[in-house]
């Protein structure tokens, strides 16, 4: 099982946390994986789509944080990026770990994010891992 993780760095601590849980995940569930970074999260669907292409991958996982900033922008991007990565894993039947956070400030992000308190990036982990398992099992099956 090789993984793709890729993390959205924009707002850096939230993302470190992400990481940091979805990493552990990974290592546990015996998964190998690579990271790579994008500047946003609307760039996270489409890193996971040139990355499909190349079909290295058996799973992906998207990391990032989206902080409402009193603007309808935050609403474009936290919908955006979360739909992107629903029509990849759909369209394209892709194994996929939404770990894109929408939160109303940092310390929100940051307790959702955190390993021992929220675990959000070790849950996108998980949740990928599961398809990946569910997928090879719907292959066995046939």
């Amino acid at each position: 099982m090789k993984v793709l993780v890729v993390e959205s760095r924009y707002h850096e601590a939230v993302s470190d946390a992400l990481a940091d849980g979805a990493t552990a995940a990974l290592e546990k569930g015996g998964a190998q994986f690579e990271r790579i970074s994008v500047p946003g999260a609307l760039e996270i669907p489409p890193a996971i789509a040139l990355a499909a292409a190349s079909r290295r991958y058996d799973g992906y996982i998207g990391l990032g944080c989206v902080i409402r900033s009193g603007s309808f922008h935050f609403e474009i991007i936290a919908a955006e990026s979360a739909h992107g990565l629903m029509r990849l894993g759909i369209e394209q039947k892709l194994c996929i770990g939404n770990g894109i956070l929408a939160c109303e400030n940092e310390g929100e992000a940051l307790r959702l994010a955190d390993f021992a308190r929220g675990d959000a990036g070790g849950e996108a982990a998980r949740a990928c891992l599961t398809l990946m398992q569910w997928r090879a099992r719907l292959g066995a099956m046939s």
